[in-house]
């Protein structure tokens, strides 16, 4: 059983392959290695010693990062005997595979941990002997044996490459410069920025690289320290800038308007970034050189013990004091964050807080076994998708929402294109979450669980065919939920003036029955979803059915009155008795209907109360908002008018209601006078009509009252008077005197004042 990561054992010629690679991997993850002697271990068994026993000596043994070899004393041999050599008549078959239980599995990876930390800091009293080993390694060199040192072309290398990566962005800063102006505030043009931005990042970068290639291949030709030392440190240095350009090209330091992530205190995280960018490096290159020059693996294990801790706690400290502003980001995810987005960003900080810490772990762990460089691998890959999967998922649904936005600008798009669209994002976001969580799964499933190779195999298929059924049914929910709500009618907010109202303040009949159908239909696809999962897991959902469908059937026979009520609603619907926004009358109660669930409606009332009323409690309903209405009230005038001259007058007002702008669209028929209604003792009553759109029948009546005054008083039609006159001969004039006076109603007390 080998424990170590054997990095020194590579050969020489990717060796700068593996110096890159985990550079790039030493993003937001720790440099993790073993120390490993030459001398094996051999531990001798006589076979009947207590597992508990023989587990504590290897234990005891692999803590010191040496090779154990466990050999078996046969039972007719004065010598131990190798384990895997005991005779045997033929070939044994493979075992079968058996999977670890994960408990044990815990208990061994905590002791792994245990061991490897303990091994880590017993070696940290020998990294005072690195130092020797580098000036050793470095007086053999052979480049610079004549002529200017190592060191000093080592520097020369360094100014031409920063001297040529400097001298470019000079010359092209102006035209940069104009490019890195955001046309908008649209996340689009704040994108192409800084684009732009990184473009002339990642190209001084390139050409630094090419010049230290084109010095270290001029002036250092010989494969000794120097010359990996240079080579190694550009490689780091190379990573380190890039690290700091994504951060350019995320935040915009000094540069608010093109900034892409939100991220409260840009300023101060981009600082940060740029010194951990800085530091990073140089503690990865010097592991790199280093375990190549020490003699002592203990010295090296010692180095990694203590740069990894550091590394460790300053991540958990940037991650503790940037704990509000990942909060703030998530939050920003939805303009109204609801209860899940809201606990999912309240655990992100701590989640990354307990990834650093867990990654950490598992590079304590990884020296005490077997292929332990696979792991620290996986954990500094786990690193970077937890960080850049987030990133990369808000970045492309953000691309797509405001190529969307732009135009729906231009045309508004139909509901089917918005729900189109709203799917859309959701899946380009949900294949980035996917292909992270997949890779994880791929990287952990058989370090966590101890599977076999077939075992893992049959679990990354079922993992994937369940992710992507997952993925199906949330974006098939996402398309259903945009599609409803683009049906759905806004909810009035405050009171609604009444004159104000416009016809197509009513909503379709489809529309109407949306908001029932989203319930029904988003459940459905929770449901079946949720119980496909639950098949694919291996849970048998046959009880389940029927336990729902004795549950149903007890709710039917339990709740005659909810089943009344659903019915009733069905066939309401069914009718299209009432829409949302309409004026009904249940014989009860009336008022405009603002909502309609699957059992019962809610009315508001003129007033402004709301009234619930069950649909199986409605015997009739009356709808005063359905295609049109016919209006009629009447005037009364005085015996002496001419009825033939009102009559010409109340037709030139209809037609002059029908010629105005604001009023004429809303008539279906002119305003007109029917006749004489009544003949009453005081007053010729005559009856006047028109007909027009629902919406605006109180409107149209008010305005032709006011017209239908001003015109008879202009033609001189006099209307009728509550005045009395008494004609009589003798003392007719006081008579008629008491007469008024007895004609006109006493005044009305007034009420007496409150408080």
């Amino acid at each position: 059983m080998q424990h170590g990561i054997r990095w020194w054992v590579l050969p020489a010629a990717p060796r700068w392959l593996a110096a890159l690679a985990l550079a790039a991997l030493c993003w937001l993850s720790p440099i993790q290695a073993s120390a490993q002697v030459d001398a094996p271990v051999t531990l001798t068994l006589r076979g009947d010693e207590t597992s508990e026993t023989v587990r504590k000596l290897i234990d005891a043994l692999a803590a010191s990062g040496r090779k154990v070899e466990i050999r078996l004393l046969a039972p007719d041999a004065a010598t131990p005997q190798p384990a895997a050599a005991a005779p045997a008549p033929a070939p044994a078959p493979a075992p079968a595979s058996v999977t670890v239980p994960a408990d044990s599995r815990i208990e061994e990876l905590w002791d792994h941990f245990v061991n490897g930390f303990d091994s880590g800091n017993a070696a940290i009293p020998h990294v005072v002997d690195l130092p020797a080993d580098w000036w050793r390694s470095w007086a053999a060199n052979r480049n610079g044996v004549t002529g200017p040192s190592a060191g000093w072309r080592i520097l020369a290398g360094v100014v031409i490459a920063l001297a040529g990566a400097l001298l470019f962005r000079f010359a092209t800063a102006g035209w940069f410069a104009r490019r890195l102006k955001p046309s908008g505030s649209e996340f689009t043009a704040r994108l192409i920025a800084s684009a732009y931005g990184l473009l002339q990042d990642l190209a001084c970068i390139a050409l630094a690289l090419a010049l230290a290639r084109l010095a270290r291949m001029l002036w250092l030709p010989e494969a000794d320290l120097a010359m990996t030392t240079f080579r190694t440190a550009a490689n780091g240095a190379a990573i380190g800038a890039a690290y700091i350009a994504v951060g350019r090209f995320l935040v915009a330091p000094g540069a608010p308007e093109r900034r892409i992530l939100p991220l409260p205190r840009a300023e101060r995280h981009f600082a940060i970034l740029t010194a951990y960018a800085i530091a990073t490096p140089i503690v990865v290159t010097s592991a790199l050189l280093i375990q190549d020059i020490a003699t002592s693996r203990q010295a090296f294990a010692g180095l990694v013990a203590i740069t990894s801790l550091a590394i460790t706690l300053f991540k958990v400290w940037w991650f503790f004091d940037a704990r509000h502003d990942l909060t703030a980001v998530v939050l920003r995810y939805e303009p109204v964050p609801g209860p899940g987005l809201r606990l999912l960003a309240a655990i992100t900080p701590w989640f990354y807080i307990a990834s650093a810490v867990a990654i950490w772990m598992v590079g304590r762990a990884a020296p005490m076994m077997a292929g332990g460089g696979r792991f620290v691998e996986a954990a500094s890959l786990t690193q970077i998708i937890i960080v850049l999967a987030p990133v990369l998922a808000v970045g492309v649904t953000s691309l797509i929402a405001c190529r969307e936005a732009k135009r729906a600008a231009i045309a508004p798009p139909p509901p089917m294109q918005r729900a189109a669209g709203a799917a859309f994002r959701a899946a380009a976001g949900g294949l980035i979450w996917v292909g992270g969580l997949y890779v994880m799964a791929r990287l952990w499933a058989g370090f966590l669980l101890g599977v076999s190779s077939t075992q893992f195999a049959e679990f990354i298929r079922q993992a994937a065919g369940l992710a992507i059924l997952v993925f199906l049914g949330w974006v098939a929910i996402v398309f259903l939920r945009a599609f409803f709500d683009a049906y759905t009618p806004r909810a009035m907010s405050g009171p609604v003036d009444e004159d104000a109202a416009v016809e197509e303040s009513v909503p379709s009949r489809l529309a109407t029955v949306m908001p029932v159908l989203r319930g029904v239909v988003l459940g459905a696809v929770f449901g079946l979803t949720g119980l496909v999962v639950l098949s694919k897991v291996g849970v048998d959902i046959g009880p389940l059915l029927a336990g729902f469908g004795i549950l149903g059937l007890a709710i039917s026979f339990g709740s005659q009155a909810l089943v009344r009520d659903i019915v009733s609603g069905f066939f309401f619907m069914l009718e299209d008795a009432f829409r949302v926004g309409e004026y009904v009358d249940t014989g009860r109660l009336k008022g405009t209907v603002e909502k309609i669930s699957l059992r019962s409606m809610q009315m508001r009332h003129q007033s402004g109360q709301i009234h619930t009323v069950p649909f199986g409690q409605i015997q009739s309903l009356t709808n005063a908002s359905r295609d049109w209405a016919t209006i009629k009230f009447n005037v009364r005038l005085d015996h002496s008018a001419d009825i033939e001259q009102a009559r010409k007058t109340i037709k030139k007002i209809g037609l002059a209601l029908l010629e105005d702008p604001e009023f004429g669209p809303h008539f279906i028929a002119q305003l007109k006078m029917q006749g004489v209604a009544d003949i009453t003792d005081s007053a010729v009553v005559i009856r006047l009509k028109f007909t027009a759109k629902p919406a605006h029948s109180s409107t149209l009546q008010r305005e032709a009252l006011k017209r239908v005054y001003r015109g008879l008083n202009e033609a001189k039609v006099p209307f009728a008077s509550n005045a009395v006159t008494v004609r009589g001969g003798e003392g007719g004039s006081s008579a008629g005197a008491a007469a008024a006076i007895s004609a006109v109603p006493p005044p009305t007390p007034l009420a007496p004042a409150a408080g």
